[in-house]
């Protein structure tokens, strides 16, 4: 058996090595991104495709505005990115175009006059806030976008059922989530790591969406119960000043570590130096957070929710809490700390899932090969 898994393992590996070898000797291809280019998840996206598909990636974004007054430029300026967006087309001459969000960059790509256009949702729905009252026009230009998208991805399964019941051309729609660096975000199976002392790690924004306050209060429930317990808490946001006044009014002040922006170079070292993920937002879609805590080792518990049921099974690799559930969060994280095997299988086993189903260099040479297939067979038609 362990002959024939290598056997498989090498022969995957070849079909890797010459597929990018494909792709490398290609004559470039060029490509216009449209989207927020500061963020990682875009570059993730971006830097994938020039390295594994040979691509010369060029962008195209609205202007950031922090105030209320400069939003409403930024509307102003959707109005005009249109003819913007065919400017540049007219001069750089892309060979296709890429877009994030299906309600604003994706839309803008479906009125480029490009093809092929690839978007890609990037939530569990692009379409919010529920009580929008702009959710019937937010609707028909999600429509439009998928209607003239050559290809659309869903990065996980949840958001490819919410295309479904839109009545989405599914056939369209590639799922597969862009994955994480392995060789980054590496295990570190040290056994003491997983019996000294309970620490946990947040590594989202302190916005209101993810629910910092339900963490923290668990974290006092456990310290009441006489656990040791720490809580890393890494990020930026408006909600720190209250976050941090809970902390010291739950009397875990000393146990809540506020460590501001953590550069990604440094990520992997504090997710090594703990033993759980947790994360409680309202919603998610696919967090490369979760990827890369679950690739390091980390128990997950995440937030009962859709795009989370995708990767974690309840009570098998990681725990589904209910939002802003401080005492079922502090329950769980209890119960897997008095079962150290299990907590130890757990993690091993998160770590081969990882592998098998959000390898970055795998699932980006696979995006990477069906682009280059798409503008060929545009090209010929």
């Amino acid at each position: 058996m362990k002959t024939l898994q290598t056997d498989i393992i090498r022969a995957l590996n070849q079909g890797f090595h010459l597929e990018k070898e494909k792709n490398d000797a290609m004559k470039p291809k060029k490509i216009l991104f449209l989207g927020e280019t500061f963020r990682a998840d875009a570059q993730t996206w971006m830097n994938g495709l020039q390295e594994y598909g040979n691509f010369e990636v060029i962008t195209w974004e609205l202007r950031q505005y922090g105030s209320r007054v400069k939003r409403m430029l930024r509307h102003l300026e959707f109005l005009w990115a249109p003819i913007s967006i065919r400017l540049m087309v007219a001069t750089e001459k892309p060979d296709m175009i890429i877009a994030e969000r299906t309600t604003s960059y994706g839309f803008l790509a479906a009125l480029s006059g490009v093809k092929p256009i690839a978007i890609a949702q990037q939530g569990i729905t692009d379409i919010y806030p529920l009580d929008s009252p702009f959710l019937p026009l937010k609707e028909f230009i999600q429509h439009y976008a998928f209607k003239k998208a050559t290809l659309i991805h869903a990065w996980g399964p949840a958001m490819a059922s919410t295309m479904a019941e839109k009545k989405t051309d599914m056939s369209k729609v590639m799922v597969l989530p862009k994955g994480i660096n392995l060789d980054f975000f590496k295990l570190d199976d040290n056994d003491a790591r997983y019996s000294t002392k309970i620490r946990g790690i947040v590594t989202r924004s302190l916005l209101p969406d993810y629910k910092h306050a339900t963490i923290i209060k668990a974290c006092s429930i456990l310290k009441q119960k006489g656990y040791q317990v720490e809580i890393l808490i890494a990020g930026k946001g408006r909600l720190k000043p209250e976050l941090m006044a809970l902390a010291k009014s739950l009397d875990v002040e000393q146990e809540v570590r506020f460590l501001g922006s953590i550069n990604n170079l440094a990520l992997p070292k504090y997710l090594n130096a703990c033993n759980f993920y947790i994360s409680m937002p309202v919603t998610e879609g696919v967090s490369a957070s979760l990827f890369e805590a679950m690739a390091c080792g980390l128990y997950p518990l995440v937030t009962d929710l859709p795009g989370n049921q995708s990767w974690i099974t309840q009570g098998q690799n990681g725990h589904l809490i209910a939002v802003e559930d401080a005492e079922m969060l502090a329950n769980r994280i209890e119960e897997v700390w008095q079962k150290p095997d299990y907590l130890r299988s757990v993690v091993r086993q998160n770590r081969s899932f990882v592998e098998a189903n959000a390898n970055y260099s795998v699932n980006m040479l696979r995006i990477a090969t069906k682009y280059h297939n798409l503008i060929d067979g545009s090209a010929k038609s």
